[in-house]
């Protein structure tokens, strides 16, 4: 199916191509001006302890840098030790391997042969030095271990970029002499010999062949075969066990989401999906129309992914998987070139546009763009249709969109996701056309302690806890799902995520506003301090905010993977305030509180506003609470809204609109009304109903 253009034919064809090819050079000329082209003799560690202890931000890496004994936070700290080292060297090894690829792709579109000589080498010392490196005797206990990392996983995904490096030299007519390519033979033969024995641990010793590595060692052997020839055992791999199609079928749910419910791993499983199908198409055999069990399909997961993105472009970030970072950018512009180029997708383009904007190259002066962007500019951006809801049934997740509405939602109700899973379930993320306001947060590197600490735990998400604990790991579901171009409603529940508690989110989407109507019932006598969280990523204005000084207290259990004991440890986090709602009460008590998010720019220059209208009842109390900041850097604090009731029974009905607010009135235990100021005939009454939830009347 790919019809990919060599490079030379793209810089004849294509006005931005040489451009990118020259601007690739240059990066290139500076790394050898500041001698780093260089491979380390040592192994690399585990890239996920790259992270400061203080402020739990990502080190910074430069991949100028020869090599580095000191590594520096954001924030000014100067970190040693040999975890950092061993982090730190991960990401020179990747970078040296991504300048293999770069020099042969700036040789094969410019011709200029001492690019082909910095790659070639690059190439034959790694080969030289990869018998040499051990299988890495200090790699944790739970990993497959590699040989040039801690990981497996890791070996497998940067030899992916050697080897693309050296089957490109061979495409543009590059000779390595005899010596050089019985070195380059042996790599080769270890390697494969590595990645084959770590999938028969995978899939048959572990029986875990649907696990993410699966995908990433049939892309390693996936390259080993296409650059020894080998058209048997690559069609072997394809058709066998945990091989493509099967992993497609297993890795990947019917509905197009890989299996862990996270946009991260969805898109590393992806790549690794392209660039197999890369390697057969090198045979004749195109795995780009292939089809799982289920439909699964390569162009199935790309449209998910453009649905799943908000207006800007950006991923959210469900369960495990960092909120943005330079090389998850590049990740993502990798499939998403691809995904213009082969199936002419054109919702992933503003993906891609907001990839290419992390990386601070809004002209898309990439590796990625090179080596798979097709079209000029204007086919690369095309102009996108209106976007409407989407369920993901299985995945459970689903997005409510409505004509008019500047509002959106997105919601996750399914399967808690293994190990990067988070307790979570009914969550809710609220975007603008402008901002998302209320998204996940996303993850920290792994080395981080707030991982488990807070990332993972019910608090940090938008949705509701009990006594300061997280939800068990459990599924929720989807009660009823009802979509038109003007309306979306959707009926979330859960029943496990804590004994004899049921959790309803109903969420009801006009062209006018969003409801959130979530009702929680306790089963037992004894009332339990209801907590029904949102945090923002903009700050909140209030009408009025009463100082308050205490703490909300965190409860974490983490269970001791030796003894099976659960560790039971407390954090504060400090509420700082109350908010306070106005003075006049419905006939139910009520009173409303009314808040507001101030959202950027648009880009006539006015600032968007959301208004959030909250219905205060009697007993509840909505408390701002000081939290981490984002997975980017959590150092920097955010603002929480905490809406807690201590009682068996809550109700927390809260209703948000684009520029101008709604009010709220509630008319009995299971009706409520909702008007717009200014706008006739906008009162609209809605009730709560056992059998079908919402319903307007």
């Amino acid at each position: 199916m790919s019809t990919a253009l060599r490079l030379g034919e793209k810089l004849e064809k294509l006005t931005w191509a040489g451009r990118t090819a020259h601007i690739l050079k240059e990066e290139i000329d500076g790394l050898l001006q500041a001698g780093s082209l260089f491979i380390p003799k040592e192994p690399g560690g585990w890239w996920h302890q790259y992270v400061c202890p203080h402020h739990h931000t990502e080190l910074m890496f430069d991949s100028v840098q020869v090599d580095a004994s000191e590594f520096l936070c954001p924030h000014g700290c100067i970190i040693e030790g040999e975890a950092y080292r061993g982090a730190w060297l991960v990401f020179k090894h990747q970078s040296l391997a991504r300048v293999a690829l770069q020099s042969a792709a700036v040789y094969a579109a410019l011709g200029e042969k001492s690019y082909a000589q910095i790659s070639k080498r690059l190439l034959v010392e790694y080969a030289e030095q990869f018998p040499l490196y051990p299988v890495h005797p200090e790699a944790q206990s739970w990993m497959l271990k590699g040989r040039a990392f801690h990981q497996a996983l890791t070996e497998a995904i940067w030899s992916t970029t050697l080897i693309r490096a050296y089957l490109l030299l061979r495409d543009e007519g590059v000779v390595f002499e005899a010596k050089e390519q019985v070195t380059i033979d042996a790599f080769l033969g270890l390697l494969a010999g590595s990645m084959e024995e770590y999938r028969h641990i995978l899939i048959h010793e572990r029986n875990n062949a649907e696990n993410n590595y699966t995908a990433w060692l049939n892309a390693s052997l996936s390259c080993v075969y296409a650059a020894r020839g080998e058209q048997t055992a690559l069609e072997a791999l394809i058709e066998g066990q945990g091989g493509f199609k099967h992993h497609l079928s297993i890795g990947v749910k019917a509905d197009q989401l890989e299996f862990e419910g996270s946009t991260y791993y969805h898109v590393f499983v992806l790549r690794a999906y392209l660039i197999s199908a890369e390697m057969a198409q090198r045979f004749g055999i195109d795995l780009y129309a292939v089809t799982g069990a289920d439909g699964q399909s390569m162009r199935g997961m790309l449209e998910a992914l453009a649905d799943l993105a908000d207006d800007q472009g950006a991923l959210p970030a469900l369960h495990d998987g960092p909120l943005a970072r330079d090389p998850y950018a590049r990740e993502i512009a990798e499939i998403a070139e691809q995904g213009l180029a082969i199936y002419g997708i054109a919702g992933l383009a503003p993906v891609l546009r907001e990839a290419y904007r992390q990386l601070g190259a809004a002209g898309g002066e990439q590796l990625e763009a090179l080596l798979y962007g097709a079209g000029e500019a204007a086919d690369r951006a095309p102009t996108l249709e209106p976007r409407g809801s989407r369920l993901w049934p299985d995945a459970g997740f689903v997005i409510g969109r409505a004509a008019g509405n500047p509002l959106s939602f997105l919601a996750d109700f399914g399967e808690h996701g293994g190990s990067h899973g988070h307790y979570d379930k009914l969550h809710l993320t609220l975007m603008h056309t402008d901002q998302t306001l209320t998204p996940d947060f996303g993850m920290v590197p792994y080395g981080s302690p707030m991982r488990k600490s807070w990332f993972a735990e019910t608090a940090s998400h938008n949705t509701v806890s009990l006594d300061g604990r997280s939800q068990a790991p459990h599924e929720g579901r989807f009660v009823r799902y009802e979509a038109n171009d003007s309306t979306v409603y959707v009926w979330l529940q859960s029943t496990e995520a804590y004994e004899g508690c049921t959790l309803n989110r109903h969420l009801l989407l006009t062209g006018e506003w969003l409801l959130d109507w979530f009702q929680v019932e306790l089963a037992g006598e004894e009332p339990k301090s209801i907590e029904w969280w949102m945090h923002p990523a903009v700050q909140t204005h209030a009408e009025q905010l009463r100082n308050r000084d205490e703490v909300y207290k965190l409860r974490i259990e983490q269970k001791d993977a030796a003894s099976d004991a659960t560790k039971v440890s407390e954090q504060d986090l400090p509420i700082i305030g109350q908010f306070v709602p106005r003075d006049s009460v419905d006939a139910s008590g009520s009173a409303q509180l009314h808040v507001s998010f101030d959202l950027g720019s648009d880009p006539n220059g006015s600032a968007a506003t959301v208004y959030h209208t909250a219905l205060v009842q009697p007993g509840d109390e909505l408390l701002a609470v000081r939290t981490p900041g984002d997975s980017v850097d959590p150092s920097q604090s955010l603002t929480a809204m905490l809406h807690r009731r201590n009682d068996r029974k809550a109700d927390f009905i809260h209703v948000y609109r684009a520029g101008s607010r709604a009010e709220l009135n509630r008319i009995s235990a299971q009706e409520i009304s909702i008007t717009v100021p200014g706008q006739t005939n906008s009162s609209q009454r809605i009730q709560l109903t056992a059998d079908k939830g919402l319903l307007f009347i």
